[in-house]
C-alpha cells in the first residue's frame, strides 16, 4: 500500500473515530500532496511524498523551537503533536553508526576525494537515506570526511 493510500485510509478511520486533531493534520498532509501534484501535473510516488513529509516536519520543528523560545508552550505543544502524527508516515530513523557506514560507502562508490565531489556523494546518500536521516547533518558529516581526506 502506498503512502497516499495509507493516508486516505487513516483519514477515513480518524473521521469515524472522531479524532479531530489527527484528522486535521492528516487532511493538511493530503492537501500538501494534492497541491504538489497539481502544481507539477504529475502523480507523486512514495519518494516524493516522503520529501513533502520531511519538509513538513522540518517546518514544524523550527516553529516549535521558536514558540518555546517565545514562551508559547501551547503553540509549541501543538507543533510537537503535528510532528508526531506526520512522523507516523516516515520510515524509522537511521542510527549515527548506520549513517556513518552509508556515508563511507557513498564516498567509496563515487571515488570522492575532495569537497568538490560532495554533490555526487550526497546524491548517492539521498537515494538510501531519504526520510530516515537529517540530510543537513549528513551533509555536515560528508564535509568533515571529505575535508580530512
Amino acid at each position: 500500500m502506498s503512502l497516499k493510500d495509507q493516508l486516505l485510509a487513516d483519514i477515513k478511520t480518524a473521521m469515524k473515530a472522531g479524532e479531530k486533531n489527527r484528522l486535521g493534520v492528516l487532511r493538511m498532509i493530503h492537501a500538501a500532496i494534492k497541491q504538489r501534484e497539481i502544481d507539477d501535473r504529475t502523480t507523486l510516488d512514495d519518494g516524493a511524498v516522503l520529501g513533502i513529509l520531511e519538509k513538513m516536519v522540518k517546518q514544524r520543528r523550527e516553529s516549535e523551537k521558536l514558540f518555546r523560545e517565545g514562551n508559547r508552550a501551547d503553540l509549541a505543544d501543538k507543533e510537537a503533536t503535528e510532528i508526531a502524527i506526520i512522523g507516523d508516515y516516515l520510515p524509522a530513523p537511521l542510527s549515527s553508526e548506520e549513517i556513518g557506514r552509508i556515508v563511507d560507502a557513498a564516498i567509496a562508490e563515487t571515488g570522492a576525494e575532495s569537497i568538490r565531489d560532495m554533490g555526487k556523494v550526497m546524491g548517492k546518500i539521498k537515494a538510501t537515506a531519504q526520510g530516515r536521516a537529517d540530510m543537513g547533518a549528513v551533509g555536515a558529516l560528508v564535509k568533515v570526511k571529505l575535508g580530512n581526506d
